[in-house]
This record gives C-alpha cells, structure tokens and sequence, in this order.
C-alpha cells in the first residue's frame, strides 16, 4: 500500500462523521499520524461527546495506524491551541491540516435569527482562522505546512436558504488567498475544498438514489491531492461523485470612463462591455487589480492625449 503521507502528522477537525472521517482514516492509511478531532454535537451544533471520536481512532488503531483524540470545541482558540499543542507533544510537529468541521442551521434570510447566523459563522469561519492560527508558528519553525479549507458551492454561487453558511463558505476562501502569499516564503500551500458527499449535512438537500455515487471517499481523494508535498497553493478544488473541477475568480477586461464622464448613468451604459467575458484576468493578488486598472487608464488618457496633439 502507499505511503504517501509516511511520517507527516495531520489534524482533521469534525472528524467524527461524515467527510471529516473519511479523510482521517485515508491520511492513517496512507502512513499520517492523525489528530482526529470532533465535539461531537449534532448537525446544528448541540451537544458534545468525544464518542465518535474516538471510534475513529480505534478504527485507525485497529487497522495498525497511529492517531489520538481531541474533543476541543475549535470556536475557542484556546482548545484550538491545546489540540495542537497535543499533537506536537506526542509526534514533534504538525504538517497537515484539514478544516472540516461545520454545522448547518439553515432559514430564509427574512426568517433567520441572528444568533443562528453569527454560530454557523463561529464554526465554519472562525473555527477556521483559529486553527490555522494555532498551527501557523509550528509550521513556519518548519518550514513546512499544508492547510485546506472546506468551502461549499453555496458560498461559491449562493443557495437558498443558506446565508450564513455561504457567507462563511466564501469568508475562508478569502482567508486561503491571503494564506497562500504570506505562507509562501515558509513552504505553506493553503487551498479549499468544495465538496459534494452524502453526509449527515447534505442527507436533507439529496435524493437517497445518489448516496452511494456521492460517497465521502471520492471527496477524499482531492482533499488528500491538495496536501502532498507537491500540492499547489491558492486554488479551490471541487470534488463529488468522481468528478473533480478548478473554481477561481477571473475579472473582466472592463473599460476605462474619462474623469468627465464618470458618473451612474455613463457606467450602467457600459455594462454590457463592462461584462464582456471575452477576455479575463486572473489576478495573483489584490495589488494586481490596482496596477492593472493604473495601466488602462493610464494608457487610455495618453492615447487620448496623442489624438488630441495629432
């Protein structure tokens, strides 16, 4: 069998259920030392038992792999610290980290509560910024990481009823694009995931006939192909059913408006050309988008100017 991940140490938060299982049990297969975390709430958040958990690990276990425990709620930064700081004390460093824990409490924008709103935020999207935050440092004294991001469609291009989680869903794609550039000069890739698998999380939004061709494991294999040794950094990866697809963020050439023209009614006149798809850029980083709109109107008010002269 391969080893792929021989000797690196992993931690997979919600690794209890679901996705989040599927991917610890493949990284112990595949030689990972794994921190298998989980509170063990339900779908929406309540509760907590580190019960699945640590099925988990005796399931890694008893198949001859290496892992331990972690029933750390990742909202508060201090249990994401000591679940890290586990995995330091038992194996020296940490190499991989999956962010998979989430939950759903799904409503209409009009009849959702804001409390709702800001948990599913506080799991998905600050459970995320406070493990990455925690495995940063040991990951820079290493000069080695790889992190993932679970992102969602629904963040990526909306769906009904689910505001909150597709506004945490986008929030840490946005994380990842910062990630990637100041990880870079310490061997830090940082992606996103975009699944779809039939989980406890999905079992309400798909048809029971697609349980088996949705399964976690077909998920799994892109997780795990965004954090080998050789994985790029900054891209989002979608994943379902043996398909996998690149989702990124183009932007349009656009126009340039003279300074007297630049008001609402000229730029809605535009739009059409404004959107125009034909030619797009895909920009490294915030910067390029300032550069790139410098150049244009730069280059349309001197040849603006070279018209005027002739």
């Amino acid at each position: 069998m391969s080893k792929l991940f021989q000797d690196k140490v992993a931690i997979v938060t919600g690794a209890g259920n679901g996705l989040g299982k599927s991917h610890a049990l493949a990284l112990a297969r595949l030689g990972a030392k794994v921190v298998v975390n989980d509170l063990g709430g339900d779908r929406a958040g309540q509760g907590a038992s580190a019960t699945a958990a640590q099925q988990v690990v005796e399931e890694i276990q008893a198949a001859g792999g290496t892992a331990l425990v972690d029933g750390g709620d990742i909202t508060r930064f201090a249990d994401a610290e000591a679940m890290v700081q586990k995995a330091l004390d038992a194996w020296g460093r940490v190499d991989i980290l999956i962010n998979n824990a989430g939950i759903l409490r799904d409503k209409s924008f009009a009849k959702m509560d804001l409390a709702d709103f800001r948990s599913v935020l506080e799991v998905h999207l600050m459970g995320t910024v406070n493990c990455c935050k925690a495995v940063w440092e040991p990951m820079r004294a290493q000069n080695y990481g790889r992190i993932l991001m679970t992102t969602s469609a629904s963040g990526l291009y909306g769906n009904f009823g689910q505001s909150n989680y597709g506004a945490a869903k986008m929030a840490v794609v946005g994380l990842m694009n910062t990630l990637r550039l100041e990880g870079a000069k310490n061997n830090i890739h940082v992606n996103a995931l975009a699944p779809t698998a039939a989980t406890r999380m999905t079992e309400d939004l798909l048809p029971p006939d697609f349980a088996n061709l949705l399964s976690t494991e077909s998920v799994t294999a892109g997780a795990l192909a965004m954090c080998t040794e050789e994985a790029p950094s900054g891209e989002i990866l979608c994943a379902g059913g043996g398909c996998y697809s690149r989702t990124t963020i183009f932007e349009t050439e656009g126009v340039f408006v003279r300074p007297e023209s630049q008001n609402a009614e000229h730029v809605a006149g535009q739009w059409q050309q404004i959107a125009d798809t034909t030619t797009q850029h895909n920009l490294d980083n915030a910067a390029g988008q300032t550069e790139r709109f410098i150049r244009k109107a730069l280059t349309a008010l001197q040849h603006g100017a070279a018209k005027a002269e002739a």
